[in-house]
């Protein structure tokens, strides 16, 4: 082709590859994630996870180049998931019944109450995933370091907006650290949802729920009605 002519029709620009679709993503993270959960990330190898999602090794590394950017992207797959999980939750209407009142809006701690019910069932559909990110996650260094820090902040953010919002609606204890207490609901989330599928499956999905509700109720002091 000659040189500042544009690419052919349809090609991907240079040090890019073609989209991957979600399809094949689904598959390759749920193959992965079912071995990673048995033997650990670095003893799983590309030739097992093709096999496992019924691809070619060579169509694992002509969409993600090596086993490390492959690892990256399906963690990136997972927390997307668990986003649209979270935020949909507060956009479908499933967080409780609205305050009484003309011009009241949605009860902001029950409204957290149901992200938290998401992230449980979440940790329940992919305790792989929630295994992958608590060991390599606090692992230093880490292959992917960068990319647990991008993807951590993405979640902090909307715990962090969902914690804004108890704060404009109650009176809360201002000695408590924003950022230490979404991080405590952050990693409470991963931990009792792993712990409950690992050790305590006769716990339920609701005393999960509480036991992690107790942190942001400790936060609110007067929780018996919102301020208007």
């Amino acid at each position: 082709m000659t040189p500042g002519a544009p690419a052919p029709k349809g090609s991907a620009p240079k040090g890019q590859r073609p989209a991957r679709t979600t399809a094949t993503r689904q598959k390759l993270f749920d193959a992965s994630m079912a071995l990673i959960g048995e033997r650990g990330a670095a003893n799983v190898t590309v030739d097992e996870i093709a096999a496992a999602a019924g691809v070619s090794k060579g169509t694992v590394y002509y969409n993600f180049g090596s086993k490390s950017e492959l690892i990256a992207q399906l963690l990136r797959h997972g927390v997307d998931i668990l986003k649209a999980r979270l935020l949909g939750t507060a956009e479908d209407g499933t967080a409780g019944p609205k305050t009484t009142g003309p011009g009241t809006t949605r009860d902001p701690l029950l409204a957290m109450e149901a992200m938290i019910g998401q992230a449980m069932d979440f940790m329940a559909e992919y305790p792989s995933f929630a295994r992958l990110w608590v060991s390599e996650n606090w692992r230093t260094p880490s292959e992917w370091q960068g990319t647990f820090t991008v993807l951590r902040g993405e979640l902090l953010a909307v715990i962090g907006q969902a914690v804004e919002s108890v704060a404009k609606a109650y009176p809360v204890d201002e000695s408590v650290s924003r950022g230490s207490l979404e991080t405590a609901i952050f990693g409470a989330c991963f931990v009792v949802g792993l712990d409950r599928q690992t050790y305590n499956p006769e716990r339920t999905r609701d005393q999960s729920v509480a036991a992690i509700m107790a942190i942001m109720r400790g936060y609110v002091l007067k929780p018996a009605a919102p301020q208007e």
